[in-house]
């Protein structure tokens, strides 16, 4: 009886043990999937705003390019 009794608390602490390391490691993978997520919309947004950037100079380009096309009609009158 006394080998039994052993037995089922060897067992119970075994998978005590086993369901506490699972959790870890559970843990352990969702802090490092919101680290991905984190990495990756920072890159996302560095991308973004650099786009932005090149948007907004070739806006500024036509812009200037229509000024000087309605100067020069202008001064053909």
């Amino acid at each position: 009886m006394k080998k039994v009794l052993f037995l089922v608390s060897t067992i119970a602490t075994l998978g005590l043990v086993s369901c506490n390391n699972a959790q870890v490691n559970a843990e352990k993978a969702l802090q490092d999937s919101l680290a991905e997520v984190a990495r990756v919309d920072s890159i996302l947004q560095a991308q973004a705003d650099s786009i932005q950037a090149v948007i907004e100079a070739e806006a500024a380009a036509a812009a200037d390019t229509l000024n000087q096309v309605v100067e020069e009609a202008a001064s053909n009158l």
